[in-house]
C-alpha cells in the first residue's frame, strides 16, 4: 500500500517538473540582438588614419609630423618677410615691395599645397567586408600564373594570390590579392603598411606630410615640393642681395645682417633635399613611374606598359582631372559581427558599403578591366599536378 502511494507521488512530481521545464522554455525570447547605434564611416574605420572635422579631413597615423614640416617652412619664410617689411622705407624703390610680395605668395602657396596633400583622400580603395565567393566554374579561378594561395583572412577559401589582367592598351599586368582588404588591387595600387589601406597608384608614404601619396594627391605633392624648392632659391637669392647691396665692406655687411646669413645657410642645406626630390619626381613623371615601381620593379630592365611619351605622361599625371573619391567618410553605418552596413535614407541597412560595388571581390574600378585574357600556363608538371589535386576547392 505504501509502495503504491510512493509511486503515485513520484509520478506526480515528475509531471510537475516536466511542466515547469516546458513552461520555462516556452517563454518568448527575441533572438535578434538589439540594434546598434548608427555611426559615421570614419568612426568605424578599420585603417590607421586620423580624422578631423567630423571625417571631412583624413590624415595619416603620423600626422603630427605635419607640425614639424609647417614649422620648418613657415619660420624661415615668415622671418624673411618680416625682415623685408621692417626695412622698407618710404624712399625705397618698388623693388623692395616686389621682393616682399613674392616671398608672401611663395610661402602661402607652399603651405597651401602642403595642407592639400595631407588633408585629402590619397586614393584609398574601400576594403571588402567578406572574401570573394568561390565561383561555380573552376576555370574562372584557374586563370593565374601563380599557384601561391591566399589563405589567411579568407578562411578556408583558396584564391590565387596573383592574377594577370589586360589594360585598355592591350598590355598585360599583374594584380595581387590583398588579404587585409579582401580584394584584388587595381593596377599600380599597393597596400600601405603604415596607413593600413590599399591606395590607387601608390607612390610612397611621405613622413613629412604624414600621408600616403597616391592617385588623388600626387599632383598636390609635386606642387608642394616644387614650391618648396622655389621658396628656398628665392630666399637664398634675396638674402644675398640684402647683404651685397649694403655700401660697406663684405665682412661688415655680414656682421650687421646675421639673419640673412642664417637664411642663406639654411636654404643652402634644405635646397639639396627638396631640390633633389623635385628633380627625381620630375624624372618619374617623364617616364610615368611611381617611387614604389621605380625601386620595386625597375622598368629599365623591361618595358614600362604605362609609358606614353614625355608630353603625354606630364599631361596625364599633372593636368588630368582628379578622380572622385571611392570612400564616403560621412555616410551613416552600423557595425555588427558580419561587417559594415550602410544605413540608407529610409533607415534600412545593407551589408557592405554602397561605394564598394564589389563583384566577386573585385572593386568597381577593376570591373572595367578585361579579365578574359588571363594566362593559364603552369610553369611545370608539378604545379599542374597540384592544380589537379586542389581543383580550387575548399580545403
Amino acid at each position: 500500500m505504501h509502495s503504491t502511494e510512493l509511486k503515485d507521488r513520484t509520478k506526480r512530481s515528475m509531471r510537475t517538473s516536466k511542466s515547469q521545464v516546458y513552461d520555462s522554455s516556452s517563454i518568448e525570447i527575441d533572438p535578434s540582438p538589439p540594434n546598434s547605434t548608427p555611426k559615421r564611416s570614419y568612426q568605424v574605420w578599420k585603417g590607421n588614419n586620423k580624422f578631423c572635422c567630423g571625417g571631412r579631413i583624413i590624415l595619416g597615423p603620423d600626422a603630427s609630423s605635419l607640425f614639424l614640416t609647417s614649422f620648418l617652412i613657415g619660420c624661415p619664410a615668415i622671418a624673411f618677410c618680416i625682415k623685408m617689411a621692417l626695412h622698407i622705407k618710404p624712399q625705397d624703390t618698388i623693388f623692395n615691395h616686389q621682393i616682399l610680395l613674392g616671398g608672401l605668395i611663395l610661402t602661402v602657396l607652399d603651405l597651401g599645397f602642403l595642407f592639400l596633400t595631407s588633408f585629402g583622400d590619397p586614393g584609398i580603395i574601400p576594403r571588402n567586408t567578406k572574401p570573394p565567393e568561390a565561383s561555380s566554374d573552376d576555370d574562372d579561378l584557374c586563370k593565374s600564373t601563380s599557384f601561391d594561395w591566399a589563405n589567411g583572412k579568407t578562411g578556408t577559401l583558396r584564391l590565387p594570390r596573383i592574377k594577370e589582367v589586360k589594360l585598355e592598351t592591350g598590355e598585360t599586368v599583374q594584380v595581387k590579392f590583398c588579404e587585409t582588404c579582401l580584394l584584388y588591387r587595381s593596377p599600380r595600387a599597393s597596400h600601405c603598411s603604415i596607413c593600413n589601406n590599399c591606395v590607387q597608384r601608390f607612390d610612397h608614404h611621405c613622413p613629412w606630410v604624414g600621408q600616403c601619396i597616391g592617385a588623388r594627391n600626387y599632383s598636390f605633392f609635386i606642387c608642394f615640393i616644387s614650391s618648396s624648392t622655389a621658396l628656398c632659391i628665392y630666399v637664398f637669392t634675396c638674402s644675398w642681395v640684402n647683404i651685397l647691396r649694403q655700401r660697406t665692406s663684405f665682412w661688415t655687411a655680414i656682421s650687421r645682417d646675421i639673419l640673412s646669413v642664417i637664411l642663406i645657410l639654411y636654404c643652402f642645406i634644405v635646397v639639396w633635399f627638396v631640390g633633389g626630390l623635385t628633380v627625381f619626381h620630375f624624372y618619374l613623371i617623364s617616364t610615368n613611374q611611381t617611387t614604389y615601381e621605380s625601386f620595386r620593379y625597375r622598368y629599365d630592365r623591361k618595358e614600362n606598359p604605362f609609358n606614353k611619351g614625355i608630353l603625354s605622361n606630364f599631361r596625364q599625371v599633372l593636368f588630368s582631372k582628379i578622380s572622385p573619391s571611392l570612400i564616403n567618410l560621412r555616410a551613416w553605418t552600423s557595425e555588427d559581427d558580419t561587417g559594415l552596413s550602410v544605413i540608407d535614407d529610409n533607415g534600412d541597412s545593407e551589408t557592405g558599403s554602397k561605394n564598394f560595388d564589389v563583384e566577386m571581390g573585385v572593386p568597381k574600378l577593376l570591373q572595367k578591366i578585361d579579365f578574359d585574357g588571363f594566362d593559364n600556363k603552369p610553369s611545370n608538371s608539378k604545379n599542374q599536378d597540384f592544380h589537379d589535386q586542389t581543383k580550387f576547392g575548399i580545403a
